[in-house]
């Protein structure tokens, strides 16, 4: 099934889904996973390269670059 960006006005076809553990200052970026999870978030392309994380935080882009390859072009 489609999902959509979680950002809320936007309805972009979702590719990523970003995760993040607050006690680390730590978010991850990966691959859409097959399953929706409600302690996730899906963005689209553009909310995913947009994405810039509080002063501290760590953001982990954990996709292959081939993938990031394909979603650029």
């Amino acid at each position: 099934m489609l999902r959509h960006c979680s950002r809320p006005g936007c309805g972009e076809r979702a590719v990523v889904t970003l995760t993040y553990q607050y006690g680390r200052s730590q978010v991850w970026l990966d691959h859409l996973r097959p399953e929706r999870d409600p302690h996730a978030y899906d963005l689209c392309h553009r909310h995913a390269t947009r994405l810039s994380v509080p002063q501290g935080w760590h953001l982990d882009d954990r996709r292959p670059p081939a993938v990031l390859d394909l979603l650029v072009s």
